[in-house]
Parts: C-alpha cells; structure tokens; sequence
C-alpha cells in the first residue's frame, strides 16, 4: 500500500501577523513546516508540497519522499487539487493531506486514520468541543449552542486517492477542507480521536504553546529482552554480532545471536512495538540465516523514527561455555556501531547457573537486556510502525 502525503504551505498567514508566512517561524530549533514534514516522512513514501518553491525547499531540504513542490492556488482547495494532480503519476494508494502550520502530528493518529480507510473512504482526526458554545452578535449573546456531537475537525485528514481526486474534480466549490467534500458527495468521512496537541499556529498564543509541547523533557521508557537458543553443531557461534570461536553455534532461523535479538526486544518493548517476531516473523524465508545485525539496525531506526535516543543499554549472556569476559569488548564495539551510541552506553556482561538447567549442562545460550529510551512526550507513542 502506497501511501502519500500533501502539505499545504501556500497560505500567508496574516493573521498572525509575523513578517513572514508562519509555516516557516522557527520553533523548537527547526522551521514550522519542517517539524510537520518530518512527522510526515515517518508514515509516508512520498511527500508533496504545495506552495512557494524556494522557501519551501530550502526548508524541507533532506527530508525523506520529497517531491518538487508545486505552486498552489486561490483557496485552500485549489491548493490541494494542485497537489492531487502531482501525484497522479505515482498512483498512491491513500493520501494524506496536512496543514503546514501543525508542527505536531500526535500520538497513533495516522495510524488511526489509515486503519479507518479500510471501512470509510475518508477519515479525519476530531477533538470533541469540551468549552461551551454561544452565538453572538453586535456583542450580544443570542443563544446557547448545543455541543453534543461536535468536533474540531483537524488534519491531516486521510482519503481513498482515487476518490479524493474524483471529489476535487466534481466541480463543488467553497470547501473549508477535503472532508467536507466527500460530505457533499454523500460518502463517509470517519472521525479519530484528535488532541489538543495538533495545534494549528494561528496567532502568536500558538507559538508559546507549541513551544512548550516540543521542548517538554522527554519521557524515560525502559524495555526487557529475553531469549533462548540451543547449541548445533555445524554453524558458527555469533554472539553480540561477533563471531566467538567455539565448536558448536546455535541453533536459529536466523544466525541465532541471542544476545541481539534480546536487545532488539528490549528495544521494541521501550517502543511498545510488539517483539522481533514481529518485525522479522521466522516463518519468512528472507531471515533465514540472516545477520541479526539488520535487525538491531532498524530497531535503531525505529528509535530514530520516533525522535528518541537510546540512554543506555545492558545485556547479560547466560552461559557456562565459552568465556565471554575475553570478547565482551569486541561485542560492545560493535553494538554500539550498529546502535550509532557511543560505546560508554552499551554494557554486554556474562553470568553462569552454577550448572544448573539447561545453560548449566552446556545445552545453550541464554541472554536477557534492559534498555532505557528518552522519547520526546508528544512523540511517546507515535510514529509506531515499521
């Protein structure tokens, strides 16, 4: 499934008043419609602006999926057709389409929007009204609003691409956004929970509060690993991503090092992404003997996704042969190097059952790790997926 995603930058924002268009305010280090691109980039393969090209690009140069941007139009609608009719090309399968001025996508909420297009061919995010709703005018208030069944409608909003497109070009005018479109058509828009945190940077007020979400200290998770491999005869013994001399290996669909795959364990569970079953399932044959070392790599990169840093891991080989001690800094190396920390935040230590079970008899290998992830606090579920 191919998923693609419009970011709408084509807007002046004088509202707020700055002098220059909002979208490219620095906040928390970073121009506004780069945080927004970036949150993107994690979910999508590709990316098209709709906008002004040189502050665009200058902005947004490295992201990943980035496409030439393509100047937008009058209104907001004739923006997103714009973007729509760059995309034909690549025939995406879904399409995202997201304001440039809402630096922060929260936590499961693409997710939530593409697992809804398997049952609506649209879907947007929604925060119910909580404040209570009255109508003015001249000053004066005339009526209490009922806010039962109200949402804030945000973005980004997720669309069938097919039916998106043939919704732009149904000739309906004076849309506020894409949603609304498919409403006139008579087709179903689904609603996901929204936040409080997808702020739309609007008026100043907006820039301090999205700055206090972004610079919030991040959030400490810690995971565990464990793991178990029986030795075999004929197969070299890796373990940490080394290669330890000894006359037996173990056995595994993979290289069996057991050392890393209880990291990456521990890695996924900080994560709360399930195990490395998961993500690299035995049952296909692309792993089979496999070097784990491509695993620790992208759960690396799963941290990596998530705007995290990995604060320290430690792991402790479970065995009576062979010695570990002489190998445990070659092992340290090079799960540093694949984890890209430095080698001070890595411990790989061994330990015995003074005989006892399995390891005891020298059957096998046992490993267990702890991890400690600083994830950013808006981010401390998101971007979940590989």
């Amino acid at each position: 499934m191919r998923i693609a995603a419009i970011l709408i930058a084509a807007g002046s924002g004088t509202r707020f008043g700055a002098g220059m268009p909002k979208q490219f305010l620095t906040l928390a280090g970073k121009p506004v419609i780069r945080h927004a691109a970036e949150a993107l980039a994690t979910h999508v393969s590709l990316l098209q602006p709709v906008g002004e090209a040189a502050p665009i690009d200058a902005a947004l140069a490295g992201v990943a999926g980035l496409l030439p941007t393509v100047a937008g139009g009058a209104t907001r609608q004739d923006s997103v057709r714009a973007g729509l009719d760059a995309l034909i090309p690549f025939a995406p399968d879904i399409v995202l389409v997201h304001d440039a001025a809402r630096p922060v996508i929260p936590a499961g909420t693409i997710q939530a929007l593409t697992a809804a297009l398997r049952e609506s061919p649209g879907a947007i995010p929604g925060a119910p009204v909580a404040d209570t709703l009255k109508r003015a005018e001249r000053g004066i208030v005339t009526e209490t609003v009922p806010r039962a069944g109200l949402f804030r409608a945000q973005t980004p909003q997720a669309f069938r691409f097919d039916v998106l497109l043939g919704a732009h070009r149904s000739g309906l005018t004076g849309a506020t956004d894409d949603a609304s479109l498919l409403e006139a058509a008579g087709l179903t828009v689904a609603i996901v929970p929204g936040s409080d945190d997808n702020i739309k940077l609007t008026y100043p007020d907006d820039l301090i509060r999205l700055e206090r979400i972004m610079t919030m200290p991040p959030t400490p998770r810690v995971g565990t690993g464990f793991d178990v491999h029986k030795f075999e005869a004929g197969r070299p013994l890796v373990l940490c991503g080394v290669r330890v001399p000894h006359d037996q290996g173990l056995a595994g669909h993979s290289d069996a090092d057991v050392g890393i795959h209880a990291l990456c364990d521990a890695i996924y569970g900080a994560l709360a992404e399930g195990d490395i079953g998961r993500h690299f399932p035995p049952s296909e044959a692309t792993w089979k003997d496999a070097d784990s070392a491509r695993f620790l790599v992208h759960a690396a990169g799963r941290i990596a996704a998530r705007g995290g840093r990995l604060a320290n891991a430690d792991v402790t080989l479970i065995c009576e042969r062979p010695k570990i001690t002489p190998h445990a800094p070659a092992m340290i190396a090079r799960l540093a190097e694949l984890l890209g920390v430095d080698a001070g935040r890595i411990s790989v230590k061994a330990t015995t059952t003074e005989r006892l079970g399995f390891t005891g008899r020298g059957e096998g290998i046992a490993a267990q790790a702890v991890v400690s992830v600083l994830i950013p606090e808006q981010l401390s579920s998101e971007n979940a997926g590989s």
